[in-house]
């Protein structure tokens, strides 16, 4: 199972702008987490400081992981733990899709034979022949499922999503947000997902974290948020997919 991460008094500043405003967070072991906002409410910031993407900020407070200091770790260690997806999915153009998934592999000095390869790419939900492929042949969503499969051909103990699937369209989107939930139970990650999209996070998480202006402004199980017990800036935000479902369902009247 995953390890448990610990936030204590965790600050993040840009210049004058606080992105990050001592949040204090502990997230169980194994547990599927969402962080939701609007921009710039802090959460990608906060995600990026697990695996300490966020260097050029000014930083206080405390991340642990599994008990670790993140910042007692070389970087190199650290990352060999986290898988993490990024919106922009950045596959190597000049690199075919086994070379892109086994690229944190090979950094780490290990070879992935071809068995593993398939059995990652199956997965995802691609064809074992999708290997010789090169990224510049695949659909957006197809390049997604390859950034999935590299993140977790490290067999990571910690998957981060960061908008991953903000680009796709809504069919891929649930596909793939199905995809990385059953991952996720496989295998006893400990996931966190920044997302735009309540409802994506009410479908896929255990938790929901929200975060306005650099901080928690609401912690909840998605049917305390989707029943409005969660304060106002949540419902703010549940309200969108709420009345959403509901215009839709008055169109099939």
């Amino acid at each position: 199972m995953g390890p448990e991460i610990r936030f204590d008094r965790v600050s993040r500043s840009f210049g004058a702008v606080t992105a990050v405003d001592e949040v204090s967070l502990t997230i169980a072991p194994g547990s599927f987490v969402a962080l939701v906002g609007e921009s710039g409410s802090g959460k990608s910031t906060l995600l990026r400081a697990i695996n300490r993407l966020d260097e050029d900020a000014t930083r206080s407070g405390i991340i642990l992981l599994g008990g670790e200091d993140v910042t007692a770790l070389p970087p190199p260690l650290l990352r060999r733990r986290i898988g993490y997806v990024f919106q922009s999915i950045g596959l190597f153009p000049h690199m075919s899709v086994a070379q892109n998934i086994a690229v944190g592999r090979r950094v780490r000095g290990e070879r992935m034979d071809d068995a593993a390869l398939a059995a990652l790419l199956d997965q995802v939900g691609l064809p074992a022949d999708f290997a010789k492929r090169m990224p510049r042949e695949l659909s957006g969503g197809q390049q997604q499922r390859v950034g999935i499969a590299r993140a977790l051909a490290i067999e990571p103990e910690v998957l981060l999503l960061d908008e991953p699937f903000a680009a796709l369209d809504p069919v891929t989107r649930d596909a793939l947000g199905k995809t990385v939930r059953r991952l996720h139970d496989a295998r006893g990650l400990t996931t966190i997902l920044v997302t735009h999209d309540m409802a994506e996070a009410l479908l896929l998480a255990d938790r929901v974290i929200v975060l306005a202006r650099g901080r928690i402004v609401a912690d909840a199980a998605p049917p305390e948020l989707a029943a409005g017990r969660a304060g106002l800036e949540a419902e703010a935000l549940v309200a969108v997919p709420r009345e959403q479902a509901a215009r839709l369902a008055a169109l099939g009247r």
